[in-house]
């Protein structure tokens, strides 16, 4: 089990950021939708991520012929969908796990999704017991709550189906079984989730369109989809972390260079910038996605923040986010977060757990936490696995010096995170 030291930062840094990790949820994305075509993909800068590669894995188990040159991926999809002669390992990825179970649920075949020992114990009945209720036929442990799962690909009944949860992979389990169903269905969640999904299929020819009463409307596939020819923007998510490192170490400065400046992905920036941080959005295209940068620059002190609205929009950049409340003057809240829960780790304890430990006074609620400000100190901190956890205390150990145990899951989203941290503080490593 690895482990870092983060030595703290004598100064200010500037720094212009081109080489952010490309995007997780798009990467994901594009191995599974070109699967859905009958001609070749193109995909530039994919996440050479192991989560990611374990989606391409993936898609070459089913059939499709992949080559892969530096972080550029061409993907020729089967003529037929192919029964694997093995188990299909989605490794660390939720997303993986859960959207592949929407994709193949409509597909004739024996399929057994499986993970590494933290996502064999996330829930994965959000979207099994929906995907039944169509007509999948889904089992694992739990009652097909915990992987392996195991899926036999059949028939599928259109629906109307309004979510108790707010989340893209749900949302996106759902798409994809809709568009193998008999007939068209509708999905309606309470807050828009990250609409990757909607945005990638509609420009791949899908038939995907909001209606009355909040519902979106997907009619079947008639026939494959048009290819995918994309850039995989830079990864907000993964920005956040040098973000937040801008706001909270005096006299620093950072452009972020090719993001995705998708709505529903910089919700954090918002958070921050409320914080009373100085950040800018520079949109320069918009295809795909809008993909633009966004500059951070540090302008003092940071304020306490109540967090309870898009939630679903910042899940991911909670953990960054509660350094710089850990950091601001006043109490901040997180709520209506419970689906921190349910990530890689136990994320409101991991956070709470850490900081505590870093001697920060902070409270655990149900479904978030309070964080008092104050000075942070140095201290060891477990990562419990959670890639998010890891290199948010990462970030933190830049104002007091940091020690991270098992830092392995880092690699699973963002590779080359501590080659960047490098050029703003020294990182030492341990065995």
């Amino acid at each position: 089990m690895k482990s870092v030291t983060i030595e703290p930062v004598v100064s200010g840094f500037e720094l212009e950021c081109s080489d952010i990790a490309p995007d997780k949820s798009i990467s994901h994305r594009c191995a599974m939708f070109s699967l859905l075509s009958d001609r070749v993909s193109n995909i530039k800068n994919y996440l050479m991520g192991e989560d990611t590669l374990s989606s391409l894995k993936i898609a070459k188990s089913l059939g499709a012929k992949i080559t892969i040159k530096d972080s550029d991926v061409t993907i020729v999809p089967p003529l037929k969908l192919s029964e694997p002669d093995d188990i299909l390992d989605c490794g660390n990825a939720g997303t993986g796990m859960r959207l592949y179970c929407g994709l193949l649920c409509g597909v004739d075949g024996s399929f057994v999704l499986t993970g590494d020992k933290y996502l064999r114990a996330r829930p994965m009945k959000r979207v099994v017991q929906p995907l039944r209720d169509i007509g999948a036929k889904i089992d694992g442990r739990q009652n097909g709550n915990l992987a392996p799962l195991h899926i036999r690909g059949g028939d599928l009944k259109p629906f109307r189906y309004h979510s108790p949860i707010d989340s893209a992979q749900v949302k996106s389990a759902l798409i994809l079984a809709a568009l193998k169903a008999e007939d068209k269905s509708y999905y309606k969640e309470n807050l828009l989730s990250r609409d990757h999904t909607e945005r990638m299929l509609r420009g791949m020819g899908a038939q995907i369109k909001s209606v009355e009463d909040g519902y979106i409307e997907i009619i079947p596939l008639s026939k494959p989809l048009d290819p995918l020819n994309i850039t995989v923007p830079a990864d907000p998510s993964s920005a956040f972390f040098f973000a937040v490192a801008a706001t909270i170490v005096p006299n620093s400065y950072i452009k972020l260079v090719n993001l995705t400046l998708n709505p529903t992905r910089v919700e954090a920036f918002r958070v921050l910038k409320q914080m009373g941080a100085d950040i800018e959005f520079i949109e320069k295209e918009n295809i795909y996605e809008p993909i633009g940068d966004i500059t951070v620059r540090y302008n003092g002190k940071l304020q306490g923040v109540t967090v309870d609205s898009n939630i679903a929009w910042l899940i991911d950049e909670l953990p960054a986010l509660s350094i710089a409340m850990a950091t601001a003057e006043g109490v901040s809240e997180v709520k209506n977060a419970k689906e921190l829960r349910v990530k890689e780790s136990d994320r409101i304890s991991s956070v709470v757990t850490a900081l505590r430990s870093c001697g920060i006074e902070c409270s655990e609620n149900e479904d978030g936490y309070l964080i008092t400000g104050g000075k942070l100190q140095k201290a060891t901190v477990d990562s419990f696995g959670d890639h998010r956890i890891a290199m948010s205390f990462a970030i933190a150990g830049l104002l007091c010096g940091m020690d991270i145990v098992d830092i392995e899951c880092i690699d699973t989203s963002f590779p080359n995170f501590f080659e960047i941290l490098s050029q703003i503080t020294e990182v030492k490593y341990a065995d």
